[in-house]
């Protein structure tokens, strides 16, 4: 009986170490010291109904919508006195733009933050991924303000050509801009990619999972923001989670698993992984809980712009507080 009750326990140990790896539980309290920004949830809105309503769709063969966004996001930096510069790249012919800007120390290691602005076929493109897209807008306006706490350099990346067909490609605006910083021996401290971050509901059983057995550690309601990262990134996670606690109303729940897994790797982050950097994805987990994924009905009104807002403080919270 007793070797029955040894092995019991040490089954258990190891099934509690492995949920901890997967899930990272935050063990220690929240920062206290944070200075909480002002996020207005309706200007977060009119940027994302800007986007999501230009027509034609910024996909990938309408250039001039891409373009256009293009043009739209340099000059809402410009009206905030931020400076912008366009890297371009040639893909099938045709010439497409991610636009970076940049705050904090001139040199030393960074830290980068993108999303993708363009949209998969002829469809708004709302939450994916107006809604990084507004979310990242709102950080560089925040940024512009607050430059000088930032420890480390910050480049703001507004990414081209994260949809298909150039998914997964050396295309991809990431991949093109993770190269440069590898060619240049650039070090950085961490990517986040704004993934998808404006969709919420409190309905009963709105949250789905690539796995089943995942259902016994997370919500059943698709009312949270994740963190994703891939294993070996236990530390960068926690610190990530604990910062996004410290600065928001909203729930934060995290996931360290293998690229394999379905949705792991479904963003930009994964071009950063490619290059050996470490990276995460911020997300409210795209087609596990919004049917309007891909869809033409994935349009501004099914958007919940004050969570939306909570993201983008815990966010813009991480920046500024990462050591």
């Amino acid at each position: 009986m007793r070797r029955l009750w040894k092995t019991m326990a040490g089954v258990s140990l190891v099934l509690i170490c492995g949920v901890c790896m997967v899930t990272n539980p935050v063990l220690f309290a929240a920062d206290t010291e944070v200075e909480i920004i002002r996020v207005d949830p309706e200007k977060l809105k009119s940027d994302v109904v800007f986007l999501a309503t230009l027509q034609p769709a910024r996909h990938s063969e309408n250039t001039a919508s891409l373009d256009s966004a293009a043009s739209w996001i340099r000059a809402q930096l410009s009206a905030e006195g931020i400076i912008s510069e366009e890297q371009v790249y040639e893909a099938g012919g045709k010439k497409y733009r991610n636009i970076i800007c940049s705050f904090g120390p001139d040199s030393g290691e960074r830290i980068i933050a993108g999303a993708h602005y363009d949209v998969c076929g002829e469809r708004p493109g709302a939450d994916d991924n107006a809604s990084g897209t507004a979310g990242l807008l709102e950080i560089a306006r925040q940024l512009k303000r607050n430059s000088a706490q930032l420890a480390y350099r910050t480049d703001l990346v507004f990414y081209t050509l994260e949809e298909p067909p150039y998914f997964r490609t050396t295309e991809m605006g990431s991949a093109v801009h993770a190269r440069s910083l590898k060619a240049k021996d650039i070090k950085v401290k961490t990517m986040i990619c704004l993934e998808m971050i404006g969709y919420f509901s409190d309905a009963e059983d709105s949250q789905e999972y690539p796995v089943k057995l995942l259902k016994l550690f997370y919500p059943d309601k698709a009312n949270y923001i994740a963190v994703v990262g891939k294993f070996g990134q236990g530390r960068l996670i926690r610190n990530v989670k604990r910062k996004m606690n410290s600065a928001m109303d909203l729930d934060v729940r995290s996931i360290n698993a293998p690229a394999s897994l379905p949705g792991i790797d479904f963003s930009d982050h994964l071009n950063y992984w490619a290059e050996g950097y470490d990276a995460v994805m911020i997300t409210n987990t795209a087609f596990y809980r919004n049917k309007n994924y891909h869809e033409p009905t994935d349009t501004p009104e099914t958007l919940d712009y004050k969570r939306m807002a909570e993201v983008v403080k815990g966010v813009y919270n991480v920046i500024v507080q990462m050591k």
